[in-house]
């Protein structure tokens, strides 16, 4: 094996989860920090929450919220665009057929 082109391990690199929880663990990183742990997941302590990581779940509902705004606007846009079309006068043809 080449000497160089390896990272350099550590056996006891310190691991510091959102929670306060510390443990050790090897890694090509000295300090690693988590935001969720073994001691605070909802999967290992059985309980039912939201993980809201840089307020995503803010920022999916707002996503959602310009998207139902954006709908509204394109359906009024494609109604006015009917309306228009039936103002328009229509050919000789059709008027001679509604006759």
């Amino acid at each position: 094996m080449k000497k160089t082109i390896h990272p350099q391990y550590y056996n006891e690199a310190k691991v510091t989860c959102a929670c306060g929880n510390t443990f050790t663990t090897g890694s090509t990183k000295p300090v690693i920090s988590v935001e969720v742990c073994f001691k605070c997941h909802p999967f290992y302590t059985g309980e039912q929450r939201f993980i809201d990581t840089q307020g995503r779940i803010d920022v999916f509902s707002k996503k959602q919220q310009l998207a139902q705004e954006y709908k509204k606007k394109i359906l009024s846009k494609k109604q006015k665009k009917v309306e228009k079309e039936e103002k328009k006068p229509k050919t000789l043809k059709e008027l001679l057929s509604e006759i």
